[in-house]
């Protein structure tokens, strides 16, 4: 299957941080409340990986130019092994932030895969490569949750040192088989890591700001129902243990991978790519819905599957339309800014859920939908004829 060893490689990688992340996930909430925290509390530990990783991934991307991709990519799967151990046996409640934000930090090691794709791979090959990457990512998705839901009711801990030792593995065989790949070491251009500025002008760009405000609002729905609500939600109100919250981990990211996989090009082909976007959207605010109104499980998991499916449509959709309102020049820098919009959302949905599930847990769902609602409008916004001027970027 790879003809690539670097690639095999990086396709690990690429299952080691979904796996991390679908392992422990579905029963960080769950496992903090052992700790006496509250829900506020329990959103500043999902966004706190975030914001980490937010400020994180420029400085392991420039560490990776300067001294390598191989031993960045080694110290940051450590540094995610040594968080999901601390996890694991943390004796405070201290220690799981600490963990959490250790692993946001270790967290953009993705973006060094990505780079070990683009050293090792002819131009015409690497969305191959970056394919491989994206269906790492599914496969652990799925079976992250997978292995909580087998392994939490024998400790609330296993689950946590399964991901770590997961992880040691993988850096050993990152550091025996894995050439290093860069070429031009230390070869550097001195750039803003940060460039806040900018961040903020993209929004009134006139070719691609609508889109990168969907992307911001969009998670932040996402941020706040799926990966904080989804969890208080289901335990406190439907009454569902850590095993049965993984297995509905298992069905979202299932369901999500098969619509990304055989629904998602018939269905673009279909009505259009604007048309399809707008739908999905509309479709992703009445499963927040659904989901409000749920106070039995099937009802629930019939609004998670429809959920997964709209939302395997939205992602990609988002990503394609911003391509083409970029020119061809500037679609990696369009594409970074997309993915720092998409962790400033993830930064601020948990802390917007954990503070809605202080007074009534439900209305977290209804937050989504006002999220998806303002996106729906915005969707027509987007890819508007006769617009497009010079980019800023």
């Amino acid at each position: 299957m790879f003809k690539n060893r670097n690639l095999a490689i990086i396709a690990l990688v690429a299952v080691v941080n979904a796996l991390g992340y679908g392992i422990v996930i579905p029963i960080l909430y769950t496992y903090s409340k052992h700790y006496g925290m509250s829900d506020f509390e329990n959103g500043l530990l999902f966004s706190i990986f975030s914001v980490c990783a937010f400020f994180s991934t420029p400085f392991i991307g420039r560490f990776s130019d300067k001294y390598g991709r191989r031993p960045l990519l080694i110290i940051s799967i450590i540094g995610t092994a040594i968080s999901f151990f601390m996890q694991a046996f943390a004796p405070s409640a201290f220690f799981l932030f600490l963990a959490r934000a250790l692993d946001g930090v270790t967290a953009g090691n993705i973006s060094v895969a990505q780079a070990v794709i683009s050293d090792t791979t002819k131009p015409e090959e690497r969305a191959k490569g970056f394919g491989i990457i994206g269906a790492s990512f599914g496969f652990g998705f799925v079976v992250g949750p997978a292995i909580s839901a087998f392994t939490v009711s024998y400790s609330p801990a296993l689950p946590f040192i399964i991901a770590g030792v997961i992880s040691v593995i993988a850096a050993v065989i990152t550091a025996i088989y894995l050439p290093e790949t860069n070429k031009h070491i230390g070869q550097i251009e001195h750039k803003k890591m940060f460039d806040f500025r900018k961040l903020w002008h993209a929004l009134f760009d006139p070719n691609v700001g609508m889109t990168l405000l969907i992307t911001l609002v969009y998670f932040l729905a996402f941020g706040c129902s799926i990966m904080y609500g989804f969890q208080p939600f289901a335990v406190r109100v439907l009454g569902l243990n850590s095993s049965e919250v993984s297995i509905l981990f298992v069905v979202f990211g299932l369901v999500g991978l098969l619509a990304q996989l055989f629904i998602v090009p018939r269905i673009t082909k279909m009505f259009g790519l604007k048309k399809t976007f707008s739908t999905s959207i509309l479709i992703v605010a009445i499963s927040f819905l659904l989901m409000f109104l749920s106070r039995n499980m099937w009802m629930f998991v019939f609004a998670s599957a429809v959920l997964a499916v709209s939302n395997a449509l939205v992602q990609p959709l988002t990503n394609t339309i911003l391509s083409q309102e970029t020119d061809e020049k500037s679609q990696g820098t369009i594409m970074g800014l997309n993915a720092s919009y998409m962790n400033v959302g993830q930064i601020f949905g948990p802390i917007v859920g954990g503070v809605l599930a202080s007074f009534y847990i439900p209305s977290i769902f209804l937050a989504g939908v006002v999220f998806a609602l303002i996106c729906f409008y915005l969707s027509f916004k987007v890819l508007r004829p006769g617009i497009r001027k010079e980019s800023a970027f």
